[in-house]
């Protein structure tokens, strides 16, 4: 694990933090119930076990 040779100050660590993104998840296609909808891959079997509401997406 890398380890700081300074202090870092605190503009300099918030300037750091703000610059990282999350990337918005990837949207898949689905039929179900004769919907296609469009909801995370991870959620897709969820969704066609019946699992979770379709309609929140």
């Amino acid at each position: 694990m890398a380890t700081p040779k300074f202090k870092m100050s605190r503009a300099n660590t918030r300037m750091r933090r703000s610059q990282w993104k999350a990337n918005n998840a990837a949207l898949q296609e689905v039929t179900i119930d004769g919907k296609t909808v469009r909801i995370p891959r991870r959620l897709v079997r969820a969704a066609k076990e019946g699992l979770i509401e379709v309609e929140q997406f």
